[in-house]
């Protein structure tokens, strides 16, 4: 990857990376690296990839692509219950990086796991050949038996969602079409809002434990809280949606366009967290959210039957959302 004005790979980990570095990785000086869970605990792994020109616009700041790589596959360990441990990166760069680009990059990599503790315990770093891609495979762990599934929701159960939806599917619309008169009605906090969830996830790290002492069933909304919310309940379970947590800014969009409530619903990079919990369960749940600082809504009940959930509109009725999630795929 070297050339005339460029480091060698080995002087790029060196410079931007080793500083990243946790103990068991030897400043990034060899092939592998050791971690070992807390006694009486389970390791839980995940992996996701972000592609520029898919998900993430290829002249977004690069502090800002590190923190939205790294921080999605933070919300799925917080959805599991399970708190970080470590990470590996896989950075395959397109023929015109820079230098600048990768130091803003490791910059806002190197934020983002040190406010979530975790950190980097190696990775590779190639030529893509096409357009950047950045894998990161994140590594936490929870007690032993203490991951917390998305398919094990019960009938009866009552589902919740933390934060507010949709803020980062318009942020993205806003990107695409700044005159709409929608994006045009919302005032420039607002605009800015929805552009910075759509930028920066926020893993719901601090959640995770309340999820794991009273959650019958997690995942994070990645793919939309429709089709999520889909995945999470399916066969044989279904249910009917009321008032879906929004923000101010989403809320004035759909009121000034109502169509906006399908992407609202539907579009991706939310990273809040999904849940369903006993009934007798769910004061406590509200309260250590409360506690942590993560607002978290109760918008309905797990009920038999087959079909995709209902969602209740302003009129009384139920929408039925049957495109399913948005796909990264």
């Amino acid at each position: 990857m070297a050339g005339p004005d460029r480091a060698s790979e080995e002087g790029l980990i060196a410079r931007y990376f080793a500083p990243l570095a946790g103990p068991g990785a030897d400043g990034l000086r060899d092939d592998a690296a050791t971690l070992t869970p807390t006694p009486g605990h389970d390791l839980v792994v995940t992996a996701d990839a972000v592609v520029a020109g898919i998900h993430y616009f290829s002249d977004d700041p690069p502090a800002s692509i590190a923190r939205k790589a790294l921080g999605v596959n933070l919300s799925d360990i917080a959805a599991k219950g399970a708190v970080p441990r470590g990470f590996l990166l896989t950075l395959a760069l397109p023929n015109d990086w820079t230098e600048a680009w990768l130091a803003g990059f490791s910059e806002g990599l190197g934020a983002a796991a040190a406010e979530a503790g975790c950190p980097l315990l190696g990775g590779d770093t190639v030529r893509s050949g096409g357009p950047a891609l950045i894998g990161v495979t994140a590594f936490g762990e929870v007690p032993e038996g203490g991951i917390v599934r998305r398919g094990t929701a019960r009938v009866g159960d009552r589902i919740c969602v933390s934060g507010t939806i949709g803020d980062a599917a318009l942020g993205l619309r806003l990107r695409l079409e700044p005159e709409a008169a929608w994006a045009t009605s919302l005032d420039p906090a607002q605009q800015a809002l929805l552009a910075d969830r759509y930028l920066h996830p926020r893993p719901r790290l601090a959640l995770a434990g309340a999820i794991r002492r009273h959650a019958s069933a997690a995942m994070d909304v990645s793919d939309g809280l429709a089709g999520d919310l889909a995945k999470m309940l399916g066969a044989g379970r279904t249910a009917r949606i009321g008032a879906v947590p929004l923000s101010e800014a989403a809320a004035r969009a759909r009121d000034a366009e109502p169509g906006l409530i399908e992407p609202i619903l539907t579009g991706g990079d939310d990273y809040e967290i999904l849940c369903t919990v006993a009934p007798e369960t769910l004061d406590a749940l509200l309260a250590e959210a409360a506690q942590a600082g993560i607002p978290l809504t109760a918008i309905g009940t797990v009920t038999s039957g087959d079909g995709p959930p209902g969602f209740e509109m302003g009129d009384g009725t139920a929408r039925v959302f049957a495109a399913g999630a948005f796909s990264h795929f």
